[in-house]
């Protein structure tokens, strides 16, 4: 099957977009940890402070950016095909979390990040092509199917549960807590960002989509899925390394996100099963890439995997932690990262 125009665009857009949300990890970590370092209350126990900071602005506006180009995405290519391709913001969060949160990239990690993209090009070669759509009531039609229901309802029931029995009992003790909200809220994002977007590219092309209140349905879908994203991600990415939340966020909402696009838009029902097979392939070595990647890091499994940090009261960190929220230069010498002794005090992408 030839690589058409649209699923070109479609590649490109979904790899400018992975450089602007990798990027956008990091800037937005640094701002969470100068807001919890200057406020004492930590975003990951339910703090705001993060939104007076200029920084997390500024990491903000940068996956705003990332996001807009994910958003025209999906609507030349399909959603196997742009989903998977988010491997590549892990590598380029790998690298700069490297140099600027010193969170160290061992040399095994080049090879999770060659991984990544080998994975990322076998789903490039053997993506389906894009299902032409006249109206946004074709994909109301979909999005109404039985299987896609039957979905739609499961995920709102875990996220119903994960929200109010998991959070409370675990939710910063267990990483995949979070992260679980985002991307369970995630997968239906996706497709109510695809639906949104073609209906948005129909009515530039002369075929009004916007008289219909179904696309204004899938406009407040997605509000509410992102603000429920973000809310929890920042949470998630305050309580957690940004080595653990990266990897797991993109493996699990990736999965969902192309299991909910394989019900709904039936991306799958005109390839071959040596291409489904080849898809599956490229998607395993890409996880197996972020896996990897992951092992490869350097952090502090107490603090994020099982919590066991003692908060400090606000006079205690004042005398560890100078002005600017950085740690005082006795204790860089001796090596303790700066959110260990900074952020470990109570203070939700």
């Amino acid at each position: 099957m030839g690589f058409s125009k649209d699923n070109l665009k479609g590649v490109l857009l979904a790899l400018l977009s992975s450089g602007f949300i990798g990027a956008s990890f990091i800037i937005k970590k640094k701002g969470l940890r100068k807001a919890a370092a200057a406020s004492g209350v930590r975003a990951g126990y339910g703090g705001y402070s993060y939104l007076l900071e200029p920084l997390w602005w500024v990491g903000f506006i940068t996956m705003i950016v990332g996001e807009i180009a994910n958003f025209v995405a999906y609507a030349f290519a399909p959603a196997v095909l742009v989903t998977p391709l988010g491997a590549l913001s892990i590598i380029v969060s790998a690298v700069l979390a490297h140099f600027i949160l010193k969170e160290r990239l061992h040399r095994l990690g080049v090879l999770g990040c060659v991984m990544c993209i080998s994975g990322s090009v076998i789903i490039v070669i053997h993506a389906p092509q894009e299902h032409s759509i006249t109206s946004v009531l074709e994909i109301w039609s979909m999005a109404t199917q039985p299987a896609f229901l039957l979905y739609v309802g499961s995920v709102i029931v875990l996220v119903f549960i994960l929200v109010f029995h998991f959070v409370p009992q675990c939710g910063h003790t267990n990483v995949l807590v979070f992260t679980g909200i985002c991307s369970l809220m995630g997968s239906l994002s996706v497709m109510s960002v695809k639906a949104l977007g073609t209906a948005l590219k129909l009515t530039f092309e002369g075929k009004n989509q916007l008289i219909y209140p179904e696309t204004w349905f899938f406009m407040l879908v997605v509000a509410t899925c992102v603000i429920t994203q973000m809310n929890y991600l920042n949470k998630a990415l305050d309580t957690f390394n940004t080595a653990v939340v990266s990897p797991i966020y993109y493996v699990m909402f990736t999965t969902l996100a192309i299991i909910a696009s394989v019900i709904m838009f039936k991306d799958w029902d005109d390839q071959s099963g040596a291409a489904i097979i080849s898809e599956i392939c490229g998607f395993i070595v890409v996880l197996c890439g972020t896996i990897i990647l992951h092992s490869t890091r350097e952090f502090d499994r107490s603090s994020s995997f099982r919590g066991s940090y003692i908060p400090v009261s606000p006079s205690l960190s004042a005398r560890l932690c100078n002005g600017n929220g950085e740690l005082l230069k006795h204790e860089e010498e001796n090596g303790s990262p700066s959110e260990e002794i900074c952020l470990r005090r109570p203070e939700l992408y």
